[in-house]
């Protein structure tokens, strides 16, 4: 942590960066990192700033930020070293590209021009948008629709970006009622499949039966990650009620019955928890 007489900016960041990669005297795991083997504490810290937020614990969300900024800054530490780019390559791209795609704000294409007053149609700036990512798409030669959604995405995440991109040339449900219909028949389709023994075909249908399920969230303008881990927290929350219990009875819950474990677990629903 900096001491209280002093501020550490961006490119000390940048500094630091360099020196951890110094070949004869940096740090010797940062030496032994690639792109690869980085890509895990990316996503974790990724994860941990999403948490913090949905915590709503602002102190803790900067450290968090800061460890995510460490990530971009090694990969392009890592690309200036190849010679594929630096972190100010990593900027301009960046700004030139969010320049390019808000029309409604920089309407000459540059970064320091200016409207009198901008636009609020907010349907026609989507539709904008859209359009644009689907020109650069088409530039990188990601000619199909789908074709630059990661396979690498939580699937959740990847199957609502799937069906949101389908959806923006029309093919889609009109509306809710389609996906519970949809829902209740791919229900259904898990239920015969269960019913035949099938286990593969039950595996499908279940697949389908989820992807289903987050098309619903994507209609009613909910993220299936951000509800789904809310309805682990829920979960947790309620079985840690349970936990208490036993505790306070000085039983073990291996010993409950799962009668007394949905009694103390209705009692938790109640309590609102």
């Amino acid at each position: 942590m900096a001491s209280n007489s002093e501020t550490y900016s961006l490119d000390d960041l940048l500094y630091l960066m360099s020196r951890l990669r110094e070949p004869d005297t940096g740090c010797p795991w940062d030496l032994q990192q690639d792109y690869l083997s980085i890509t895990p504490s990316t996503l974790e810290e990724a994860y941990e700033v999403v948490d913090a937020i949905e915590k709503a614990d602002y102190a803790h969300l900067k450290e968090e930020l800061g460890d995510l900024l460490f990530q971009v800054v090694f990969y392009s530490r890592l690309g200036q070293e190849d010679g594929y780019f630096s972190f100010p390559d990593i900027v301009s791209e960046l700004v030139d590209k969010l320049v390019r795609r808000h029309p409604h704000v920089f309407p000459d294409g540059t970064l320091h021009s200016r409207v009198e007053q901008g636009t609020r149609d907010e349907e026609a700036i989507k539709a904008n948008w859209e359009a644009l990512k689907s020109e650069e798409r088409a530039a990188k030669g990601k000619a199909g629709i789908l074709d630059d959604v990661p396979l690498t995405l939580p699937a959740l995440s990847r199957a609502a970006k799937l069906q949101k991109r389908a959806a923006g040339v029309g093919f889609d449900w009109a509306d809710t009622a389609g996906v519970v219909g949809k829902i209740e028949e791919e229900l259904a389709e898990v239920k015969a499949a269960l019913a035949a023994g099938d286990s593969a075909a039950v595996a499908g249908e279940l697949g389908d039966l989820l992807f289903a399920t987050v098309n619903l969230s994507r209609h009613l303008k909910l993220d299936a990650e951000a509800t789904l881990r809310s309805g682990n927290r829920k979960f947790e929350r309620r079985f840690r009620y349970i936990e208490d219990k036993a505790r306070e009875q000085g039983v073990n819950l291996e010993s409950l019955s799962l009668e007394t474990m949905d009694k103390w677990w209705d009692e938790a629903k109640e309590g609102v928890l």
